[in-house]
């Protein structure tokens, strides 16, 4: 039987399948948030005077052992079950009778699904937090293992100054921090309970709503009705956003990853356990796993989009339309944190190639210590300083003769200097400038 259904006359099967869409499948991930909310429901309904003391323990019992079912194994509905409050409350029902016809008593389906996003937004948030932390901790740990190994920096993607590992690394390190710092901030945002607003327009009774927002573990409650509709949506487009942007770091981290570790490159090694071969191609090692966490964020983003398009497109109140957004939240929490657990795992199985960095390193690559240097030995301004060694460099690096060149420079004292450090490795270069 639908909550809704008034009478015995059947709602045609197809206009029922295209309406409950994937949501009896995403509500299964919401039944244990569910059911809290409606324990917190039914015990405001006991303090109120709805339900009497005996009512409330059956309802109470039978919502536990459903708690605890659900934590094992989600309920698997079915599209006739049509959501997991629909679900809940004919189960009930049938165990309890009309006990069970009590428990929706100043309350919509609105709020009951609104309640049970913002406890799962809010426990998925915290578990990305967790890991987020994880994935820093170990990012540490890399960095300390590469400490004061070579590594080069770039920007156009032409090599501009020689960096440390542990220098590219910490980058990632405060990005993620500062990651962890905006979805705290989105966490504390949607900290805020929807229940007792009903329909957006409250109930001709007198709901505790602080009860139940202390019982459900949230800092505060939405005052208005029927603006606790109309964050649905908005409070799932924050979440989702906070989510793109630090899936954003992840992405750039693995693109590093995999232009670092191609043959062109070859700064990083990539472990045969988190690599893939060719069906056709036997010498291939393919950076899949970083080619798809470099993905996810622009998938993320079209939810995003989704999310925000449908919700400026509706006046006050809820409307159909919503439901939708309930995939794109769910999808983008569980992608973000299998895509920090698999983070997590493949970082170990990173190896940076000491000597494939100095293969690659040109001399260029110090210009700037080489202009500090010069600047500080000569007494001589910075940009004077940066003109001469671009000027000595180049020609350098055009010189078939390194000895006539160092010839025609014998009156010239700051470039008989820069070129007996030009003749120097970039090893040696490295030491003098960087370690």
């Amino acid at each position: 039987m639908k909550l809704w259904q008034k009478s015995n006359t059947p709602i045609l099967s197809i206009v029922e399948e295209f309406e409950v869409g994937k949501d009896y499948i995403y509500d299964s991930k919401l039944a244990t948030y569910d059911v809290k909310g409606t324990l917190a429901h039914v015990k405001m309904l006991n303090k109120i005077g709805i339900l009497t003391d005996d009512e409330t323990r059956k309802v109470v019992l039978e919502l536990e052992s459903l708690l605890k079912k659900f934590e094992k194994s989600p309920p698997q509905l079915k599209i006739e079950d049509e959501d997991i409050h629909t679900y809940i409350e004919n189960y009930i029902t049938s165990v309890l009778g009309d006990v069970g016809k009590k428990i929706h008593t100043g309350r919509s389906r609105n709020d009951q699904v609104l309640t049970a996003i913002r406890l799962y937004e809010k426990d998925k948030l915290n578990q990305i937090i967790e890991k987020i932390d994880m994935v820093i901790n170990r990012i540490i740990d890399l960095s300390k293992k590469y400490k004061g190994k070579p590594f080069i920096g770039y920007t156009h993607l032409r090599q501009a100054m020689p960096i440390t590992v542990d220098f590219w690394l910490s980058s990632f390190i405060e990005a993620f921090e500062d990651d962890r710092k905006f979805i705290k901030y989105v966490y504390d945002f949607i900290d805020r309970n929807p229940l007792g607003s009903s329909a957006g327009y409250g109930v001709p009774i007198t709901l505790d709503r602080e009860y139940t927002t202390k019982l459900l573990e949230f800092s505060d409650y939405i005052r208005n009705p029927l603006y606790c509709q109309n964050t649905r949506g908005k409070y799932e487009s924050m979440v989702v956003f906070s989510l793109v942007v630090l899936l954003s770091d992840v992405s750039r981290f693995s693109n590093d990853i995999i232009l670092y570790s191609s043959d062109e490159f070859g700064f990083i090694k990539l472990s045969d356990e988190i690599t893939t071969g060719s069906s056709i191609m036997p010498h291939k090692k393919n950076p899949d796993v970083f080619e798809l966490m470099r993905a996810k964020p622009k998938k993320l983003l079209g939810y995003l989009v989704s999310a925000i398009s449908i919700v400026s497109s509706l006046v006050s109140g809820y409307s159909k339309d919503l439901q939708e957004t309930k995939e794109f939240v769910i999808e983008s929490l569980e992608e973000t944190i299998k895509v920090l657990e698999v983070l997590y795992e493949v970082l170990d199985y990173l190896h940076i190639d000491e000597e494939g960095v100095f293969s690659k390193m040109k001399k260029d690559i110090f210009s700037v210590h080489i202009s500090f240097w010069v600047m500080n030995k000569f007494k001589i301004p910075f940009r004077d300083a940066y003109r001469k060694v671009g000027s000595l460099i180049q020609s350098y690096n055009e010189a078939r003769d390194k000895s006539l060149f160092e010839l025609q420079l014998k009156d010239d004292e700051i470039g008989l200097e820069v070129a007996n450090i030009l003749r120097m490795s970039v090893k040696e270069l490295y030491c003098m400038f960087v370690k």
